[in-house]
């Protein structure tokens, strides 16, 4: 939308005596009550008879409106408007509102130069009168275009049918032909009066024809009816039977509904029976896994412990053996190679005090190794044990 088309909406809307003041920046923006005002205005200002709905809260109410409004406008002023433009309420619905707007405008100044300078907010206008008269002109002229065409064809015919009209005329008149022609119209016309009067006469022999038929179906009629009745007179012979075996179908559907009950109610005790199982069995699982850790941690806090100990023990053999390799003297009556002294092994003596009992050699490391390793495979042969 331009600059030029919203001034000239504003201004044309002002000149028709519109009471609103309407600003330029009112159609920046969508705003559907103030489009729905000025078509429901401009609708009024054409025709004040015109009823319009008024409920444009929902999107529905909007789009009937919008339709009312389009179509008035197109069968009354024979301008189209674009429906989707007027419901978007902003620049693109001016356009289309300006249609209207310019065609009042004219009007307005129109009139306003036959009458002089009158303000045109004091005037009416208004054509309401001149409807009928509009309807009658209408048609008028639909009648003209279809006559108009019709004498065209008949018309274009002419040069054919003038010739035969001619020819017609000029052919002198046989009057044995002519009394020819009229005594088979007579002899024809004869036999059809013949034939009629014929078809009347057999008219009283179809209807007792009819009557007798009418009659014989009446009495086939009555017999049916007679024998309607007198069977539903008559009990059948295996009515009785038919009645106790319903009578234990009844009782046998009773005992098959309450045993169906009990077996549905079993079932699910059954079943809630089976998760508490399930879960007791899982929470014991549970237990067994967290007490094999437990056991998993006390044996490796033991393995730690044995460790400790290990370590602590060599640490004070070394310090032990540090100050008799500083001594050359030995105490005890056997007595080491010097081989044996520079390669730090241990010396034996029935005085020293050794880690081990009175008269046992002391291991070596690799021995210590192998009986620590014998111990942890003899803990973790323990722990795969199943609970």
């Amino acid at each position: 939308m331009s600059f030029k088309d919203l001034r000239n909406f504003t201004e044309m809307m002002r000149s028709l005596g519109y009471p609103r003041q309407i600003s330029m920046e009112n159609f920046r923006q969508p705003n559907f009550p103030l489009v729905a005002e000025i078509l429901m205005w401009l609708v009024k200002r054409y025709e004040p008879n015109a009823s319009l709905p008024h409920d444009i809260d929902t999107e529905d109410d909007r789009v009937i409106f919008i339709k009312y409004v389009s179509q008035f406008m197109a069968t009354k002023t024979r301008i189209k408007l674009n429906p989707k433009k007027l419901y978007m309420a902003d620049g693109y619905s001016v356009q289309e509102m300006l249609k209207v707007v310019t065609m009042l405008y004219t009007a307005v100044r129109s009139n306003k130069a036959d009458n002089g300078n009158e303000d045109v907010t004091e005037r009416s206008f208004d054509i309401s009168n001149k409807i009928s008269e509009l309807k009658q002109a209408r048609q008028l002229a639909t009648d003209i275009t279809m006559n108009g065409a019709r004498l065209y064809e008949l018309l274009a015919m002419e040069v054919d049918l003038r010739e035969l009209r001619l020819s017609a005329i000029g052919k002198p008149l046989d009057m044995d032909q002519m009394e020819s022609g009229m005594k088979n119209k007579i002899v024809n016309m004869e036999n059809e009066i013949k034939g009629t009067q014929h078809k009347l006469d057999n008219i009283g022999n179809d209807e007792a024809n009819l009557e007798a038929k009418i009659e014989k179906k009446k009495g086939e009629l009555e017999r049916n009816n007679k024998r309607l009745k007198s069977l539903q007179n008559v009990r059948p012979a295996f009515l009785d039977e038919f009645e106790k075996l319903e009578g234990d179908l009844k009782k046998l559907y009773e005992v098959y509904m309450e045993k169906f009950r009990n077996l549905t109610y079993l079932e699910q005790i059954v079943d809630a029976y089976d998760r508490q199982q399930q879960v007791k069995v899982e929470e014991t699982e549970k237990q067994l896994r967290r007490m094999q850790e437990q056991m998993r941690e006390e044996e490796k806090k033991l393995f730690n412990q044995t460790d400790t100990f290990e370590n602590f023990a060599e640490d004070s053999e070394g310090e032990t053996k540090e100050p008799k390799n500083r001594n050359p003297r030995i105490v005890g009556a056997m007595e080491a190679s010097d081989s044996e002294t520079e390669d730090g092994s241990e010396y034996i003596s029935s005085g020293s005090d050794l880690p081990g009992e009175e008269g046992e050699m002391p291991l070596s490391e690799d021995e210590d190794e192998e009986t620590d390793s014998e111990n942890y495979d003899d803990k973790d042969d323990s722990d795969d044990i199943d609970f």
